[in-house]
C-alpha cells in the first residue's frame, strides 16, 4: 500500500515562472530516494529551483510521519505549489452604529497563503489527530458539494467550534487550518481569506446597535464568499461573546440586545450554508455560556485540553531544534524522538541520556498551556544562560529552573487571587 505524501513548494515572491514548468524541476529533484516526512529542504542541485524556490516541505498524514522515512518511489505524491502573500493583516472597518461617523475594527483580514503563518501548522503539537480530522472534515463538506448532496437530508453546516482552557492553540489551529486548506485546495480557488472577526467591537457602546453591527459584518463578509475563486474562512475568537445563551436574555440576566446579537449570528450562519466556498471557525473558552443553538450547528465540537507529557517533549524538541539551527545552542547530540526512550534495554549514550534529561522535565511541566510551554526556552535563556551560545546540555538544565520558577510563579500568583477573592468577600459581609 502506498503511502500518501504531500509535498508543499513555496515559490519565491518575485518569481514568475510558470507552476507547471517549475512542478517538473520538482518532480525531477524528488524523484526517487528516501525522505523523512516533514522534511524542509531550502537548497537545491537543481539552479533552477535554487533560484524560484523558497523551500520544498514533505508532510505525511499521520502524526508518526516525522520519524518514518518515505520512498518517494512508492508514495503516492500530491504537489501544491504556492507563493506567500506578504501584506500581513489589515484592518476591515465600519461606520459605528445608528450612522455615526465612528469607524470601528470589526475585523483583521488576511489573503491566504499568508507569510503571517508560514510554518503554523507544523508547529501545532497535538496528542489525537486532531489536524488530520479537520482536513478530512473540510474535503468531505467538498466531496458532498460536489455531489450535490440534499442538504435537507443530510445536514452539514461547514462550523467547527474548537473549545477549552486558555492558552492551548485553538486560535492558532483556526488560523493554521485556513492557512493549509488555501494551500491544499489551491486547484480549486486562486487565494484564501481569513477574516477574524472582532467580536468586542461590534458590541456598540449605543444601546440596541450590536446587532445591527453584526450584520453590517457579515454584509461585508457577503461581498467576500460571492467571489468562487476566494476560500472564505471566517474566524469567531472567543464565540460566547457574539453567542451568550438566549435563555439569559430571556430570564432578564442579559439585555435584550444580547438577543438581537445571537439572532443575528445564527441567521447568518444558516445563509451561508448555500456558499461551498465558506467555513466558520470558532474558538471558545467557556462552552456552557454559548446558545444551545449555536453549538448544535457546529459539525464539528473538539476540545482542545491541555499538552501530555508525549506532546510536550514534542513540543520542547522542536523548540531546541531552532535554537540549535540558529546557532544559540550548540551539541554534536540531537534529542531523540519519545519512542527511542521506552526502548528496553535503551542505549547508553549522551544523546539518550540528554533526551531522559528533557523527558523527566517534560513530566514536570505537565499542566501547563501550551502557551506557556514555548516562553520557557526564552525564559530559560533569559534568566540562566544570558550567552550568545550555550550547551545543550547546559540549556538543558536551565530549561529545568525555568519550569521550576514558573511552576512557583503560578502558585503564587493563584495564592494572591485567593486572597483578593477572600478580602473582597470580608469586605461585602
Amino acid at each position: 500500500m502506498s503511502v500518501l505524501l504531500h509535498i508543499e513548494v513555496v515559490q519565491r515572491e518575485y518569481s514568475c515562472l510558470p507552476k507547471n514548468e517549475l512542478l517538473q524541476h520538482v518532480k525531477k529533484e524528488v524523484s526517487d530516494g528516501l525522505i523523512p516526512a516533514g522534511a524542509n529542504i531550502k537548497s537545491f542541485s537543481n539552479p533552477v529551483l535554487n533560484e524560484h524556490v523558497e523551500s520544498i516541505a514533505f508532510s505525511g498524514i499521520s502524526c508518526e510521519d516525522e520519524v518514518k522515512a518515505i520512498d518517494l518511489k512508492n508514495a503516492n505524491i500530491q504537489y501544491y505549489i504556492y507563493q506567500l502573500n506578504t501584506e500581513g493583516q489589515q484592518a476591515e472597518e465600519m461606520e459605528g452604529g445608528d450612522g455615526r461617523n465612528e469607524e470601528l475594527t470589526a475585523a483583521n483580514h488576511w489573503i491566504l497563503p499568508s507569510s503571517d503563518f508560514h510554518g503554523l501548522w507544523e508547529t501545532l503539537i497535538y496528542d489525537s489527530s486532531i489536524k488530520e480530522n479537520l482536513l478530512n472534515f473540510v474535503e468531505t463538506t467538498m466531496l458532498f458539494s460536489d455531489h450535490k448532496v440534499d442538504t435537507n437530508i443530510i445536514s452539514w453546516n461547514r462550523v467547527v467550534l474548537l473549545h477549552g482552557p486558555p492558552g492551548t492553540g485553538k486560535t492558532s489551529l483556526c488560523k493554521a487550518l485556513a492557512q493549509k486548506l488555501a494551500i491544499r485546495l489551491g486547484h480549486r480557488y486562486t487565494h484564501g481569506e481569513l477574516i477574524e472577526i472582532n467580536s468586542h467591537s461590534l458590541f456598540s457602546k449605543w444601546f440596541s446597535e450590536s446587532g445591527k453591527l453584526v450584520m453590517k459584518m457579515f454584509a461585508k463578509i457577503q461581498e467576500y464568499i460571492e467571489d468562487p475563486d476566494a476560500l472564505v474562512c471566517i474566524l469567531i475568537d472567543e464565540v460566547e461573546s457574539l453567542t451568550h445563551a438566549r435563555q439569559s436574555a430571556l430570564s432578564g440576566t442579559e439585555p435584550s440586545d444580547s438577543l438581537r446579537v445571537v439572532n443575528a449570528v445564527l441567521t447568518e450562519i444558516d445563509r451561508f450554508r448555500r456558499f461551498p466556498n465558506v467555513l466558520v471557525l470558532t474558538t471558545s473558552n467557556i462552552t456552557n455560556a454559548i446558545d444551545v443553538a449555536f453549538v448544535d450547528r457546529a459539525d464539528i465540537k473538539q476540545y482542545i485540553g491541555p499538552p501530555s507529557v508525549y506532546a510536550i517533549y514534542k513540543i520542547y524538541q522542536s523548540c531546541i531544534l531552532e535554537l540549535k539551527r540558529t546557532g544559540i545552542v550548540t551539541s554534536i547530540d540531537d534529542i531523540v524522538p519519545l519512542k527511542f526512550l521506552q526502548l528496553s534495554p535503551m542505549p547508553e549514550n549522551s544523546a539518550m541520556q540528554l533526551s531522559v534529561r528533557l523527558l523527566e522535565i517534560s513530566r514536570k511541566s505537565e499542566g501547563l498551556s501550551g502557551r506557556t510551554l514555548r516562553k520557557i526556552p526564552f525564559l530559560a535563556h533569559a534568566y540562566y544562560v544570558q550567552s550568545p551560545q550555550v550547551s545543550l546540555e547546559d540549556f538543558i538544565v536551565a530549561m529545568h529552573k525555568a519550569v521550576i520558577k514558573q511552576l512557583k510563579d503560578r502558585t503564587e500568583l493563584e495564592q494572591q487571587d485567593t486572597s483578593a477573592l477572600n478580602n473582597i468577600k470580608q469586605k461585602s459581609s
